[in-house]
């Protein structure tokens, strides 16, 4: 893949002017005219064979990982070879990420093509059609193994690889744990779906496999994260917040061992509950 960037791409976060007020009994933790660091939040368009497919409101950072990672979630490339070109084009109005392909997409993509903007709070606004919403996931028959003490670990080390958030306060991430190295990669971004796109992007590039490994998200988990998760290749998914009843489904029947309300003091297993393993004895755990 050839990649040329053409302008500045805008700072992922900048600092913003705010006039604080707090309750006279608490505590003061800053002065009443101060800056806080905020995300930016920019337009990012994706075209293809100079063809508009879709617009999302993301952070902009990690753009080849999104350009490659949303590519492969949307199903228009196999792999990352499958982008010959790729121009990162700033403008005033936003960013643009066109990419020239390998090969001609199949005619499905020109059905599929996206006719509205993506907000960073959504990863399926603007698909045409309802069958496109929900298109079935691939099915996850990774056998990876993981433990209740590997899982708090993980968790725990997750803010870590959160920098971005760590200055502003307002980012999700998505990382890729493996069994015996931890983390080993994480992206950051304003939308949590952004954020997975941009981990698969990075995982792809990098040659990084996920079938042996878990997914961990700092956001809930709605149905896009677990078809995102299923194309990745990840059979674990590991959530901080709760998931949507049609996530669970999803996860079902993708094969993915789905866990989530991953706090300090315990976390809750939806599907698939024999990937959690006795740390000790290397057997399923038992149910609380």
């Amino acid at each position: 893949m050839t990649a040329l960037e053409i302008g500045a791409v805008p700072r992922p976060f900048c600092e913003a002017s705010r006039l604080v007020r707090r309750r006279a009994s608490g505590p003061r933790l800053a002065p009443p005219r101060a800056t806080r660091a905020v995300p930016e939040e920019t337009a990012v368009a994706f075209s293809y064979e100079g063809a508009a497919y879709a617009v999302m409101m993301a952070t902009p950072a990690d753009l080849t990982d999104f350009a490659i990672g949303f590519s492969l979630t949307e199903r228009i490339i196999g792999s990352p070879r499958d982008i010959e070109t790729l121009e990162t084009v700033s403008t005033a109005d936003g960013i643009m990420l066109r990419m020239n392909l390998a090969n001609r997409p199949a005619a499905a993509y020109w059905e599929r093509r996206r006719r509205l903007a993506g907000p960073s709070g959504c990863g399926l606004c603007g698909l045409e059609s309802l069958a496109d919403a929900m298109r079935r996931p691939p099915l996850v028959t990774g056998g990876a193994r993981i433990s209740r003490e590997e899982i708090f670990d993980a968790m725990a080390a997750l803010p870590d690889w959160q920098p971005m958030n760590r200055a502003t306060g307002a980012l999700h991430a998505a990382a890729l744990w493996l069994p015996g190295d931890g983390i080993v990669a994480a992206r950051e971004d304003v939308g949590r779906h952004n954020a997975l796109d941009k981990l698969i992007g990075a995982a792809a590039r990098e040659g990084i496999s996920a079938t042996g490994g878990a997914v961990l998200l700092t956001s809930r988990v709605s149905v896009e994260m677990v078809q995102k998760a299923a194309i990745l290749g990840a059979p674990i998914l590991v959530a901080i917040s709760a998931p949507t009843a049609l996530a669970v489904r999803v996860a079902e029947t993708a094969g993915i061992t789905l866990a989530a309300v991953a706090r300090q003091d315990g976390f809750e297993v939806f599907t698939h509950p024999g990937r959690l393993v006795d740390s000790a004895l290397e057997q399923p755990a038992a149910a609380d």
